[in-house]
């Protein structure tokens, strides 16, 4: 075993311990109180197969298994656990009505999610992605100028794009510009996840956590904005630190060009205007977010008609060239050319299919799989354990050290599945630690875990932790500046 891998199992099964003890989900007030199964061999069973499921999430880079696959299977496990404990105590509808709450949890993030993919998707397709790095690698900046544009670009770009997509976007330019110079690219790849993270904790499209906190309701869209300034802290605090080991110089500019795709613009307004109805469903008409992305979305598959019909009536030179050949090659087994990004006719399900499918199945295996934890009665012993005898506060901030450790989606949903009472600066304070607090460890975030496998063997593990005391003090930083700055949201 590498020791990247050793550091990584044994950090989460220490994260993971702590954890467990907060997992649950509200589903139902009977699952909560009626009967309490922690000390059940059910409810021991259930955490066995959960924290082997975790496990291999974690090992999934040296064992090359999708993530969703043992979540999944735990997730089939545990309820299957929770009814025969629920059937043996003669309680033959709470399992039942539990997974529905779970199933219903889930579809409002998965529609939400794939809504929001597709247009990411059909954006990168119409080029508007491509021609921002084109942009990046071809001025010739110098490499202490490409950290600070990379850096605020991840910053500025993740709160709308997530900070998944923002990462990978930004760690292709610095791949592009910062070949041979291994140092630059190791620094420049911290500060991309750290900034993605830190613009992500700000908005619901930033990030998952974010999009469930307000999915419930806690913390309306708005009032995310006043996170702005300590995210800003947390990135910037880091950034300035490793500032002083940026090489001098520039790199070679890159001659690369990229042209926009017909529609790239129409695309991205109508990808703002399905943010605001998102937004208006939830505050005026008070409709679930995912009614107005859903909405959005249909509007775009009848732009993808009208661009589809577009190309069939004025095809590209290069297509009027396949087509030549299509008939020359008529009678030939011989394949055609690939026509490439930009010559195929526009198809909105290629953009659907290029959804991450293997985080949504993700999502579904955690959050079902807490699920049924938390119907096993975990709620309390968590609840009681952090928010009781710590203090909400103090456990807050672990909440973003678990984030790091364990993965702050799982963290985040245990956090409002135990909906501790705490006044509006707390949750806000609960959303930041939990979206910026992934940024200590490469490992703690998806952007940081995309990162790695874009710029493998350069942006790694250990690469990373050797500047999480840097991100740390970004982090403390932050936290300081909101108690400052939002004192009045407190009570």
């Amino acid at each position: 075993m590498s020791r990247k891998s050793a550091i990584k199992i044994t950090l989460a099964g220490f994260g993971l311990a702590v954890s467990l003890l907060m997992s649950a989900t509200p589903a139902s007030a009977a699952a909560q109180s009626a009967i309490d199964f922690t000390s059940h061999w059910a409810g021991f069973a259930a955490l066995a197969v959960f924290f082997v499921a975790y496990l291999l999430v974690i090992g999934e880079e040296n064992l090359h298994l999708r993530k969703s696959k043992p979540v999944m299977l735990a997730a089939g496990i545990i309820w299957a656990l929770v009814a025969v404990a629920y059937a043996g105590a003669g309680d033959t509808k709470t399992a039942e009505e539990a997974v529905r709450h779970n199933l219903l949890e889930f579809a409002e993030l998965f529609l939400f999610l794939l809504a929001a993919m597709t247009f990411i998707n059909t954006m990168d397709e119409r080029g508007i992605f491509d021609a921002l790095r084109s942009w990046l690698v071809s001025r010739g900046f110098s490499f202490r100028a490409i950290f600070w544009l990379t850096g605020l670009l991840s910053f500025v770009i993740s709160p709308i794009a997530d900070n998944l997509t923002t990462a990978l976007l930004m760690a292709t330019v610095i791949l592009a510009v910062g070949a041979g110079n291994r140092k630059f690219m190791v620094v420049a790849c911290v500060n991309i996840v750290i900034a993605a993270n830190a613009g992500g904790a700000f908005s619901p499209f930033g990030d998952i956590t974010t999009l469930m906190v307000w999915q419930k309701g806690i913390v309306e869209f708005f009032e995310f904005f006043a996170l702005v300034v300590p995210s800003l802290v947390n990135w910037l605090v880091p950034a300035i630190i490793m500032n002083f080991v940026l090489p001098a110089g520039k790199p070679d500019a890159i001659d690369h060009q990229a042209m926009l795709q017909h529609g790239a613009w129409v695309v991205a307004g109508l990808f703002i205007l399905t943010v605001a109805m998102a937004v208006g469903a939830h505050g005026f008409l008070h409709l679930p977010p995912v009614m107005g992305m859903m909405t959005g979305l249909g509007l775009l598959k009848f732009y993808g008609y009208y661009l589809k019909r577009r190309n069939h009536f004025f095809p590209s030179p290069r297509e009027d060239e396949l087509g030549e050949m299509a008939l020359e090659l008529e009678t030939s087994s011989e394949p055609l050319p690939s026509e490439g990004n930009g010559n195929e006719p526009f198809n909105i399900f290629k953009a659907l299919e290029r959804a991450e499918w293997d985080t949504l199945m993700f999502f579904y295996g955690v959050i079902l799989a807490i699920g049924g934890l938390g119907t096993f009665g975990y709620l309390t012993l968590g609840s009681n354990l952090l928010y009781g005898d710590l203090g909400p506060t103090t456990a807050n901030v672990l909440v973003g050290f678990l984030s790091a450790i364990v993965d702050n989606i799982p963290v985040m949903f245990a956090v409002l599945s135990v909906l501790p009472e705490m006044d509006h600066g707390q949750w806000l304070l609960v959303t930041l630690t939990a979206g910026v607090g992934g940024s200590m460890l490469s490992i703690g975030s998806a952007a940081g875990v995309a990162v790695m496998g874009q710029a493998r063997g350069i942006y790694t593990f250990v690469a990373h932790l050797k500047w999480s005391w840097a991100i740390v003090l970004g982090y403390a930083a932050s936290i300081w500046a909101h108690l400052l700055i939002n004192a009045d949201k407190f009570q």
